[in-house]
């Protein structure tokens, strides 16, 4: 590979693999040694194709969700077998994997700055601005950027386009796979909400039993399914129809709550 060769995002591809490299190696721990990730799936990952795939999952944390995908995946490419065990896959990873990002996100400080650089497709959000709900035009720069990252490699998007979950899917998601026709794969991750805070930065809480499920591709009729139909789709396949939903009793209730407030007390004596 020479030195200076570039993606289509004019990012120098010598410099993306330092980046993972490091920041692989750092992360590590955090889903091996501080908490536990169960993998399903991985040999999935290996029958796809180098490029033209999108992931859809459910969101949890801005920076933990991504960093474990990046994980897995490379693990699964180098033969591990629902694993991430011995690090050492991450010497030569996979440098065409993309995910998509909010722009105000990845420009908040250093720090994401150089997360972006490892293959952030940075997007202006439509529904929401600086904490604030708003309302404007899809760019169509954002577009083409996910076009093109869709098929230069492997995308991860979250079509809620929040860590908040059990909220809507994002229509923009559907035109997505309508538009540029990959294959979609979903991922349904648990765990990493409760492991660290919301940016996903700050390990919150150890020995917490973290999880990703690969699932087998969906089939999508790009030609003649209706949004509305792709959208339902992706709600069943990421657990985020409201019909996964849990009611919890009041025992349960008041459990979590008291776990919830040992947590903040800890986080007081932390910070």
């Amino acid at each position: 590979m020479p030195l200076f060769k570039r993606n289509p995002f004019g990012h120098i591809l010598f410099l993306k693999k330092m980046i993972i490299r490091i920041f692989g190696l750092v992360s590590h721990g955090r889903y091996r040694k501080f908490n536990n990730l169960q993998i399903e799936g991985s040999e999935i990952l290996r029958n796809l194709p180098d490029s033209g795939v999108l992931f859809i999952s459910n969101h949890q944390t801005y920076f933990a969700d991504v960093a474990a995908m990046f994980h897995v995946f490379n693990a699964a490419l180098k033969g591990r077998d629902d694993t991430i065990k011995n690090v050492g896959y991450i010497w030569n990873p996979k440098l065409n994997i993309y995910f998509v990002a909010a722009g105000e996100t990845m420009k908040a400080g250093l720090l994401p700055k150089i997360f972006a650089y490892a293959g952030s497709v940075s997007i202006d959000r439509t529904w929401r601005s600086a904490g604030k709900d708003v309302k404007r035009q899809v760019k169509n720069s954002d577009i083409s950027n996910i076009g093109k990252a869709i098929n230069d490699g492997w995308v991860i998007t979250f079509p809620q386009g929040t860590t908040t979950p059990f909220r809507p899917i994002r229509r923009g998601t559907a035109h997505i796979i309508k538009t540029f026709k990959p294959i979609v794969v979903p991922i349904v991750i648990d765990g990493f909400r409760r492991s660290f805070d919301k940016k996903g930065l700050n390990i919150k809480k150890r020995n917490v039993l973290q999880s990703m499920v690969i699932k087998e591709p969906l089939e999508i009729d790009y030609e003649n399914e209706e949004i509305a139909d792709i959208v339902t789709k992706i709600e069943f396949a990421i657990e985020q129809h409201p019909s996964f939903l849990k009611v919890l009793s009041v025992k349960e209730l008041e459990e979590l709550t008291k776990e919830e407030e040992a947590l903040n007390k800890k986080r007081e004596f932390w910070s």
